[in-house]
């Protein structure tokens, strides 16, 4: 595989460190061109991070298809890894059809909101764009691989993993992300603008029966308890690609998805909202130039790439799915726990984004080996969970189960998935 990533911030940096790390068990990747509108930026990652060889770096404006266009002829390019805001996926979905290239993303194109009733009813979700297109890709032999990061995307395969082998029958497949973090230096640990957009969008949620349908920003909030010394956190409702991801493949009754966001962070994006700073269609005007608000928002707030390096504490990511098995109740929680300083020393970047970026990799290293091969646009529940489990321990990110309490358990005990997977 020849591959093209669009897009040197935390999560491009992390894909290519991590494929940089693996050694030869990266030998799939025969060439990397990492690139940004930043050309020093993606020269910095391609060339002391990853050490040049054939890590190489190119500019790329991802509004423009004959820029995606132009370093995808040059290099022979056979898949294109979408590294940037969700802003950019029309434009770089549309030109790998084009271009006859593989293409995979870690967060799906954007929703708007229903005009009239948005916090009861949807109107254009998450990804309809590229699902809407499904035709062409399979027409075309192309593959697109849509949510692929860690959540959406792992824990999607967490999900798929649960489908095939622990349960006869699924309730509820819900997505739970929490974290112990202390001693950053700013308020945003992930990409300012995807932060804002599904924080204060209408979040969604899944039921059979009734179909996708909206709630309010931050509703119903409940108390889980992460594992790896994490504990209890109070997650809420988010705007998330896997409740529209999952439902396509996984026969179940509902899906949801919470996220651990601390009360002074809502209220703050709360604020934001009310002073207008999350809007990022409007532009204003800034001396000569013109912005959107969101846009300048991101500008001036700290990095979270910066404002993470001194960040202690762990993120764990998971579907905690229920159902029965064998006649019995049953109740199990599949994640993955990243400590942060742990991948800074490995990856030079936050446990966010190595977390969000080993998904993809993976999954490039799949389809590189015709391991995965479906043509046409695909969630990642929608291929074999099992190779995908078993790398996650090669690339240094083992999954764990927590078998809940439930008619299926006596108790609730953990152990490594890749023990379960070896049974």
């Amino acid at each position: 595989m020849k591959l093209l990533i669009i897009g040197a911030g935390g999560v491009g940096t992390a894909a290519a460190a991590i494929i940089k790390r693996v050694g030869k068990n990266g030998d799939w990747a025969e060439k990397v061109v990492i690139s940004d509108y930043n050309l020093e930026r993606a020269k910095e990652v391609a060339n002391i991070i990853c050490g040049g060889g054939k890590f190489i770096s190119e500019k790329i404006d991802a509004r423009d298809p004959a820029s995606i266009k132009e370093v995808v002829q040059k290099h022979g390019i056979t898949y294109v890894m979408n590294a940037v805001e969700p802003l950019f996926n029309e434009t770089i979905f549309d030109t790998c059809l084009e271009a006859k290239v593989g293409y995979l993303d870690c967060a799906m194109t954007l929703s708007t909101k229903h005009p009239e009733n948005p916090y009861e009813l949807t109107h254009i979700k998450l990804g309809d764009y590229q699902f809407e297109r499904h035709e062409k890709w399979e027409k075309a032999g192309n593959m697109a691989i849509v949510g692929s990061g860690v959540e959406p995307g792992m824990a999607d395969v967490f999900a798929k993993f649960a489908a095939k082998h622990l349960f006869d029958e699924i309730d509820e497949v819900n997505i739970r992300d929490g974290d112990n973090y202390a001693g950053a230096d700013g308020v945003f640990g992930f990409s300012v603008w995807t932060t804002v957009e599904e924080c204060l969008n209408p979040p969604i949620i899944w039921e059979k029966g009734k179909g996708w349908f909206t709630t309010r920003p931050f509703s119903e909030p409940e108390i889980f308890n992460f594992p790896g010394g994490i504990g209890d956190v109070e997650v809420i409702n988010v705007e998330h690609e896997e409740v529209l991801l999952v439902p396509r493949v996984i026969d179940c009754n509902r899906v949801t998805f919470k996220y651990g966001v601390p009360r002074e962070m809502r209220q703050l994006l709360l604020d934001l909202e009310v002073l207008g700073m999350d809007d990022a269609k409007r532009k204003i005007k800034v001396g000569e130039s013109e912005i959107s608000p969101r846009d300048f928002l991101v500008k001036v707030v700290p990095s979270p790439v910066d404002s993470t390096l001194r960040m202690t504490g762990s993120g764990c990511a998971g579907a905690w799915v229920t159902g029965t098995k064998d006649g019995k109740r049953r109740s199990v929680y599949l994640y993955q726990i990243a400590d942060n300083q742990e991948c800074i020393k490995k990856y030079t970047t936050n446990s966010v984004v190595s977390q969000t970026a080993v998904g993809p990799v993976i999954m490039l290293e799949l389809a590189a080996k015709g391991i995965w091969n479906l043509p046409g646009v695909h969630g990642p529940e929608s291929f074999d969970p099992d190779p995908f489990m078993e790398l996650l321990a090669k690339y240094e990110f083992p999954a764990g189960i927590r078998e809940m309490d439930s008619e299926y358990a006596d108790e609730i005990n953990e152990k490594k998935l890749v023990e379960l997977i070896k049974q």
